[in-house]
């Protein structure tokens, strides 16, 4: 070593320098890639992401790869560091030259690539790759040795090393992704797609339209008053039944009903020959499910029953879709069947709307992890039968019972949610 001109060692020691920094840099960058980028861009072919994505099937490798190489470039610039300082000052001088090279390392080699990389991994892991590839080829036999016994010591203290590493995301951590992807995903759709995770957590009794509430043809009632009911009806759909729902014939389509309306022979024969079938949901079934029976089946519409048979209340698929999207109406201010807003900015609510039909229209915060509808509220929190007049605090949004009837609360006031001081 002593007839190598110093500026040779420099040379040398400059360059190992930079080996240390790539290795550093490469690292962070090929580890910190966004995986489902990367799988965006390894589907579109792209040739850096593929090469990427290659090593990074067998992370133990590439880590043994890189550090095999840091750590040599580190121990080889630490020795050619001693010469050098030997060659300067003697032996006095290697404390001095050592802890030169620590802040040297440290600054150019680890601190500075890895913000580097950090900030911008592409540009950094793609043209690794690229390097990485044939090196691994090459070093293969040591990289397998090395990982072989790391792996060894691992199980001795009886760490697996083997578990899937699989990239699937929890709902929560989903969740997570969709709320943080800002200018990426405009706000109307990040708010659809949380809606659609939502659906897991809600029942068709949540959105169901109670039996009592049901509208549908009474087989039974004065031929006048069927024609009437069957001309200015809102619904597309109606249930047919004798006497009352539990007798449900089925259900008839107002369209096809139409074309026969004008025929002078139109007779309730004809209501019962257009009738379909009944199609019935179990409670309990998830929002997300029923979305799906209901598109295996090609129903619209649905009747849910307990686990004695006994209907319980009318589902559709408009009302699914609406809790993703929102309420099908172009007017802000029609809020749907029992919400009426007030010049105040108060609102009076119909005892049997669902909260989270009130949460989504309304944008409030009620709790949906116990009763279904306003009226189960309130009964919940007051534990008694109310009298008009009453005015409660439920879950920060001021409430006075307007109307009872039949122990339930048929209208409630409610003003906006008090801001805590």
């Amino acid at each position: 070593m002593d007839e190598i001109p110093l500026s040779y060692l420099y040379g040398i020691l400059f360059l190992l320098i930079l080996l240390s920094a790539f290795f550093s840099s490469s690292e962070t960058g090929l580890m910190t890639l966004n995986r489902y980028r990367l799988k965006h861009l390894s589907k579109a072919r792209h040739k850096g992401a593929l090469r990427a994505t290659r090593l990074l099937e067998r992370p133990d490798r590439l880590i043994g790869l890189i550090l095999i190489g840091n750590n040599t470039v580190n121990v080889l610039a630490s020795s050619l560091t001693t010469i050098i300082a030997i060659r300067h000052g003697g032996e006095g001088a290697i404390p001095y030259a050592a802890g030169l090279l620590i802040l040297v390392i440290l600054i150019f080699a680890e601190v500075a690539p890895k913000t580097l990389a950090a900030s911008h991994p592409e540009k950094i892991a793609f043209p690794s790759a690229l390097i990485y590839t044939p090196m691994l080829r090459i070093l293969y036999p040591l990289v397998w040795i090395v990982n072989s016994i790391s792996n060894l010591v691992l199980k001795l203290f009886h760490i697996q090393t083997d578990k899937d590493t699989s990239l699937s995301l929890s709902q929560e951590e989903l969740r997570t992704v969709v709320n943080e992807a800002g200018a990426m995903i405009p706000k109307k759709h990040q708010k659809m797609l949380i809606n659609i995770l939502d659906l897991e957590k809600a029942t068709v009794e949540d959105i169901m339209i109670p039996r009592n509430e049901i509208v549908g043809i009474d087989l039974d009632d004065e031929w006048d008053e069927t024609l009437d009911q069957l001309i200015n009806s809102p619904y597309a759909r109606l249930p047919v039944y004798r006497q009352n729902i539990d007798n449900i014939t089925g259900f008839i389509h107002l369209r096809k009903i139409a074309r026969l309306l004008s025929r002078e022979d139109f007779c309730q024969q004809n209501i019962i020959d257009s009738v379909r079938d009944t199609y019935f949901i179990p409670e309990g079934t998830q929002l997300n499910k029923q979305l799906l029976q209901f598109q295996s089946n090609r129903q619209r519409i649905g009747m849910v029953v307990d686990e004695y048979g006994d209907i319980q209340g009318l589902v559709t698929l408009v009302d699914i879709l609406e809790e993703i999207v929102g309420e099908f109406t172009t007017d802000p201010s029609d809020l749907g069947v029992g919400i009426h807003p007030q010049d105040d900015g108060s609102y009076l609510i119909d005892g049997s709307t669902h909260v989270r039909a009130l949460n989504r229209m309304l944008h409030w915060e009620l709790p949906t992890d116990g009763p279904k509808t306003l009226n189960g509220l309130v009964l919940e929190y007051l534990e008694s039968i109310p009298k008009p007049g009453i005015s409660v605090l439920l879950d920060g949004y001021p409430l006075e019972i307007i109307q009872v009837s039949n122990n339930t609360v048929k209208t409630a006031r409610v003003q906006p949610r008090l801001e805590p001081p």
